[in-house]
């Protein structure tokens, strides 16, 4: 099993990154990032956003909806 990255695959996004994919606003993010429901690792001072985590907060989103619904 191999575990190279293709060089065009980013590993991690910045929350105003994390914003822009998600059509959303960089404070909503760091709103959901304060109330624990869109994870981060922290590297120094800096917050950043694994796409695992992105996939993990629309799984939760579209869960949301649908039991709401």
């Amino acid at each position: 099993m191999s575990t190279a990255i293709a060089p065009d695959e980013q590993l991690l996004f910045r929350p105003e990154e994390v914003a822009k994919a998600l059509s959303i606003g960089r404070s909503m993010v760091y709103e959901e990032i304060r109330l624990g429901r869109l994870q981060t690792v922290r590297i120094g001072r800096r917050r950043l956003v694994p796409p695992e985590y992105i996939a993990r907060y629309v799984e939760l989103l579209k869960h949301e909806a649908e039991t709401t619904a």
